[in-house]
């Protein structure tokens, strides 16, 4: 009977010692890990924008082993979600961060139309979530805890139309654009804008869908009515597609190219098609500064190849991410995080020097590339 007793008092004291220690890490900074932020990095690591996610993904990582092995730096537990590039996923996995992992923070998710229909989970919840490559119009406007590092494609392909058109001087444009991406369709709405203020006649106007193989019928049409400069956007699989084709048929306009071109994989399946694109990034690779040179040597190091744009916004979203938490003072208040980042105003990454705007857009500079013998170089006439 004394021994059954004291088995049941043994019993009930660990309970109890599991009860305390569980409510002390629940959101707590007196865990045992208190200088480690949980990080949530909600990425596209398989389906057709792969090759983006696993490029976000490899620059977020390698950021991340840096800042661990900086004994002055807040440590961080980078969790990763692959999105699959679909909505629901992108829901399903915010939940899970959020309420599960009990992130500070979410970098992703990836598409502009995951973040639309996740985003406002986050906002909801009083969780930031910044995009690293969401450049559709209307990101920012889901809410305060919604910022992207992304340079919006407004800022991006307007800068990449008006700088084209000084260099080239072209007066009759076309656009073709995927009108089931929401990302794309964005575009068109700002290439419409930008052309008309440059002076530019839109000629011709065609749509597809993303995964569509086939342009022969849209490209003939544009190919009749012999427009300057063509402006496309597509995700990188359509775009080097339609560059091929445009090229087999004899089209040798400039071309104009969305926030998707940005991708070595373009230029890969493209070939020398690709000669020619016109595009607007924050990434230069061939820049000269010193902390450009050291972070392609370091992924080159990691990961046997060069990194691309997006690569380069997430690597500089995470030292964004350790910034704001050491200003912060916590690894796990989400409140004083995003304080901490929205007044960002010092920070300089790989892709330049950078600070929020009142929307939590970036305030950066836009380069304008076109791409010559498979590289991105600077524009020229």
């Amino acid at each position: 009977m004394k021994h059954s007793m004291l088995k049941k008092l043994a019993l009930l004291g660990l309970a109890g010692v599991m009860a305390i220690a569980a409510g002390c890490s629940n959101g707590s900074d007196n865990s045992a890990n208190s200088n480690e932020a949980k990080i949530a990095l909600l990425t596209t690591t398989t389906g057709g924008a792969a090759a983006y996610g696993e490029s976000i993904k490899a620059g977020a990582e390698l950021a991340v082993s840096e800042i661990n092995a900086d004994a002055n730096a807040v440590k961080i537990n980078l969790l990763v979600e692959d999105t699959k590039g679909d909505k629901n996923e992108a829901i399903n996995a915010i939940n899970k961060v959020i309420s599960k992992d009990k992130v500070v923070g979410v970098i992703g998710p990836m598409l502009s139309g995951e973040m639309m229909a996740a985003g406002p989970v986050a906002n909801k919840s009083k969780v930031v979530a910044l995009g690293t490559s969401t450049t559709a119009e209307g990101i920012t406007d889901i809410g305060d805890y919604i910022f992207r590092n992304a340079v919006p494609e407004s800022l991006a392909v307007d800068t990449a139309i008006k700088e084209a058109h000084k260099t080239l001087g072209f007066k009759t444009a076309a656009i073709m654009y995927s009108n089931n991406n929401d990302q794309m369709v964005s575009v068109n709405k700002t290439a419409e804008k930008a052309l008309k203020e440059a002076g530019v006649q839109i000629i011709d106007t065609e749509t597809f869908a993303d995964k569509d193989t086939d342009f022969s019928a849209q490209l003939t049409k544009i190919q009749q009515l012999k427009p300057d400069v063509i402006v496309v956007a597509s995700l990188y699989q359509e775009g080097a597609l339609i560059m091929k084709k445009m090229r087999e048929m004899g089209m040798n306009q400039p071309v104009i190219g969305s926030n998707g071109f940005n991708s070595p994989e373009f230029i890969k399946i493209a070939g020398s098609a690709a000669d020619g694109v016109i595009v607007g990034t924050p990434w230069f690779p061939n820049k000269d500064d010193q902390k450009v040179r050291d972070f392609r040597k370091a992924y080159a190091a990691k990961y046997g190849k060069e990194p691309d744009q997006f690569a380069a916004q997430a690597y500089d979203a995470v030292y964004m991410y350790e910034s704001a938490l050491k200003k912060s003072g916590s690894t796990t208040d989400r409140e004083k995080f995003r304080e901490a980042l929205k007044n960002i105003a010092d920070f300089v990454g790989v892709t330049g020097q950078f600070k929020f705007n009142e929307k939590g857009d970036p305030n950066m500079e836009v380069q304008v590339l076109q791409i010559r013998n498979g590289q991105f170089d600077a524009l020229q006439k």
